[in-house]
């Protein structure tokens, strides 16, 4: 039998679905009043006759009805109908403070946002403020209390986690000293997604644990010879595996590897046979094969390749030369056009790629084909005054439900250089997708082809694709393929890197920057990009801005 409480939850819960869907507001005002009128009721329901409910002011015919139903199936048919006609992440947001029906409804309708990953991403776009009723104040505590929201999952994203894994070495480093301590597993790999920060320590278990027993933001969860497992406050797991000093590399080495790559590596190497004290690179060598870097440490095509000596000089955040993709006031960024050039020319960089947003995205205020003729005319200008520094004129060009991109030929012929890109409809079959990418890659125009599969780590799954024939199309049609830097994107995935490179195709770490602070996530991009084998050479943002324009002349032509 149900409480007064959870049956006001359901009238509560029916009359928001109802507002969020636009449906009758009467009715929905009427289950608001409903589950006010319950919760306050001096008895409970489940001991009251029914006849007497209906009599109960505020509760007539219906809400009388719908009580009965509650109490002799514990079912409310009218709110699982509702529940059924909204996605999860909206559902979600409602535990988001400051999130009204109403704001929701918003939200959805005209962002097309079903997710709290999709909706805290739209925030750091700046894309709340451009809708009526949000300000910047709004989006701000928005952003605050979905973060918070995500703190209390338990997994996290490689830059949320990152300051914490650092700032926890050097401590543990401390407190264990002189012992070596280092970070090893996920973390260490640069994998997308964290559930664990890992350690290795270089003494025994009872010794590691009454040295970190002192630090109040830990709790023990498991302790064993072979790790020993805390609930940090933050939320994380983090797991310490003890070592003696000289097997501390070896236990390094084995932590850091995925299963699969030392199931590969077994095969040229029994562990057992490792001496003491050998450090990495001696184990890889008594294996006979090159140092491989932590990062690919995930299969068997990086071993292929050591044996071979044939690994790849792996790609740094040093190789960036200039930004690509990359957004402004004039759609949704932060920071004016000069801003963002004037920042990018400070940092270091040759060059800015200034893609705003193309028309079809209003919600991210879209540029007019009017409004394109004065950008162009404010880059012009500023381009005389930052030389050499050099702005190119670029936008993100929406990919529409046809394939086709968002402005006729000529003003696309206007560009330096078109990133394609998905913004809307997202819910796709792979046919759909296919079909509508495939086109847009054969547009000659199109110079990138921008976040690949539309996915939100942690938030959203990407629309199905085949990678493969992607892959091949932009090959056929001289293509690049971003590498959206974001850490919530990093899209396309690493682990598609390297048959983009075995098909000589270019990619691209670019940032998709909406504001000067966002230049940095180039950083988060290399990461996942080494992992997939990515040399400068093959990346187009590593160009310096006389190879990119040479690049650029010979697109055109």
């Amino acid at each position: 039998m149900l409480d007064n409480y959870t049956i006001a939850d359901n009238f509560s819960l029916i009359s928001k679905l109802m507002d969020i869907q636009g449906d009758n507001s009467f009715k929905a005002k009427s289950f608001a009043s409903a589950a006010f009128t319950v919760e306050k009721l001096p008895m409970q329901l489940q001991v009251t006759p029914p006849e007497e409910i209906a009599k109960i002011k505020g509760i007539g015919d219906s809400i009388s009805k719908a009580i009965q139903e509650m109490l002799q199936t514990g079912k409310f048919a009218a709110l699982e109908t509702y529940l059924l006609k909204t996605p999860p992440g909206i559902l979600e947001m409602m535990k988001i403070k400051g999130l009204g029906p109403k704001k929701i409804a918003t939200i959805w309708k005209e962002l097309e946002v079903e997710s709290l990953g999709e909706l805290l991403y739209a925030c750091n776009e700046n894309r709340l403020t451009l809708l009526k009723g949000f300000g910047q104040k709004t989006q701000d505590a928005v952003k605050q209390s979905i973060e918070f929201y995500f703190s209390n999952q338990g997994r996290y994203l490689y830059a949320q986690a990152e300051a914490l894994a650092l700032s926890l070495e050097k401590e543990f480093s401390q407190l264990l000293a002189p012992s070596a301590v280092s970070l090893t597993g996920q973390f260490r790999r640069n994998e997308n997604i964290i559930d664990e920060i890992e350690f290795v320590a270089a003494l025994p278990t009872p010794s590691i644990q009454e040295k970190l027993s002192i630090l109040p933001a830990l709790t023990a969860v498991t302790s064993s010879e072979e790790a020993l497992v805390w609930q940090h406050e933050q939320h994380i797991k983090i797991k310490v595996y003890p070592a003696t000093t000289e097997d501390f590399n070896k236990t390094l080495f084995t932590t850091t590897a995925s299963a699969s790559f030392l199931e590969h590596f077994k095969a040229s190497l029994d562990l057992n046979s490792i001496p003491a004290n050998a450090t990495e690179e001696a184990i890889f060598t008594q294996a006979g094969m090159d140092y491989i870097e932590p990062c690919l440490r995930n299969g068997g095509l990086a071993i292929d390749l050591a044996k071979k000596k044939q690994l790849p000089v792996l790609i740094t955040h040093k190789d960036i030369k200039g930004i690509i993709h990359s957004h402004s006031t004039w759609s949704d960024g932060e920071h004016t056009l000069q801003q963002m050039a004037t920042t990018a020319k400070e940092q270091g960089f040759e060059y800015l790629v200034i893609s705003d947003h193309s028309r079809s995205a209003f919600y991210a205020n879209g540029l007019s084909i009017e409004r394109i003729q004065a950008q162009h005319a404010e880059i012009d200008e500023l381009n005389k005054q930052l030389a050499p520094f050099r702005i190119f004129k670029s936008v993100e060009a929406d990919i529409l439900n046809d394939g086709s991109l968002d402005y006729p030929d000529e003003i696309l012929a206007s560009f330096d250089l078109v990133i394609a890109s998905v913004h809307s409809n997202l819910k796709m079959s792979e046919e759909k997708a296919m079909a509508r990418l495939l086109k847009a890659i054969e547009n000659p125009y199109t110079t990138i082809l921008g976040h690949m599969t539309g996915r939100l780590l942690l938030s959203r799954n990407g629309y199905p694709v085949n990678h493969q024939e992607i892959i091949d199309a932009c090959a056929t049609h001289n293509v690049v393929i971003e590498i959206n830097a974001h850490p919530r994107r990093l899209d396309i995935d690493w682990e598609w890197i390297p048959y983009a490179l075995e098909k000589n195709v270019l990619l691209s770490i670019d940032p998709d920057a909406h504001s000067t602070d966002g230049f940095h996530d180039i950083y988060y991009g290399t990461l996942a990009a080494r992992k997939g084998g990515l040399t400068a050479a093959h990346n187009l943002s590593s160009f310096t801005a006389a190879e990119l324009e040479t690049f650029i002349s010979k697109k055109k032509k």
